[in-house]
């Protein structure tokens, strides 16, 4: 048996959000139905959007590549990096939040009940998968005006604040540049369940506290520790922290 659903609601984000109207909005829907909605509605015929994960990441990582290639003259490894940042997870849903298409996915129950940490990984799926959408409905030149909108224009604020490198190593150079000492990292609590752990951990300069970070594993909390240390060195260098940065200049 066939789903019912209204389209009505994805009708009127494609057209107040994405600018136009789908051909086939169904698309749309697919692109916005989770794996765990189709396990729990086996007799609907429904379809989830890995597929359209699938093809949206490879277009979201073309765009990227092509827009980084023609716009910069810089290495392999720091193009690469800088693609990274600006496709990260969090990064994509971000924008995935920005755009609004939250209430429109469709979840099992259970995933309704998830983690905040699990639902910006779904929202963040959506989006590749609505990549995908617009670019099979739609056409590359689309998908590309979409990605250029929502994820390329962080470009000049990605580089501006160094996100681009990776944290650690980053804090690392300004910790041994600013205060000639190497960053030591160290658990400082370890709460919750084997399935759902939280870890805070310590950057140490010199053998003093000098940052914070939280996260679900030892790896990212010392990435947010360090994370945080690069913003307070930032902060206080001021000025002075144009001489820790790389140089990418625009074609």
């Amino acid at each position: 048996m066939q789903e019912t659903i209204d389209l009505t609601p994805y009708k009127e984000f494609a057209k107040e959000k994405l600018g136009f109207e789908f051909n086939d909005i169904n698309l749309l829907v697919t692109a916005l139905t989770h794996r765990s909605y189709v396990n729990e509605h086996r007799n609907g015929h429904v379809n989830h959007n890995e597929r359209l994960e699938y093809l949206g990441d490879a277009v979201l990582e073309l765009v990227s590549s092509d827009f980084l290639y023609r716009r910069y003259n810089e290495s392999e490894g720091i193009m690469t990096s800088l693609r990274s940042a600006l496709v990260r997870t969090e990064s994509i849903g971000e924008a995935g939040h920005k755009l609004g298409y939250g209430p429109l996915v469709r979840l099992s129950k259970g995933e309704q009940m998830g983690s905040t940490r699990a639902h910006d990984v779904i929202m963040a799926d959506c989006f590749e998968a609505v990549i995908g959408a617009i670019y099979l409905d739609q056409g590359y030149d689309a998908a590309k005006d979409f990605i250029a909108k929502h994820i390329l224009s962080k470009i000049d604020t990605i580089i501006e604040e160094g996100t681009w490198r990776d944290p650690k190593s980053y804090a690392q150079e300004l910790a041994q540049k600013v205060d000639s000492a190497t960053p030591v990292y160290r658990t400082l609590r370890e709460d919750g369940p084997d399935h759902d752990k939280h870890f805070k951990v310590g950057m140490y300069i010199g053998g003093e506290l000098f940052a914070t970070g939280d996260g679900h594993s030892k790896q990212d909390a010392q990435t947010m520790a360090a994370k945080a240390a690069v913003k307070k060195y930032r902060k206080m260098l001021g000025p002075e922290i144009d001489q820790f940065k790389k140089n990418i200049s625009a074609e």
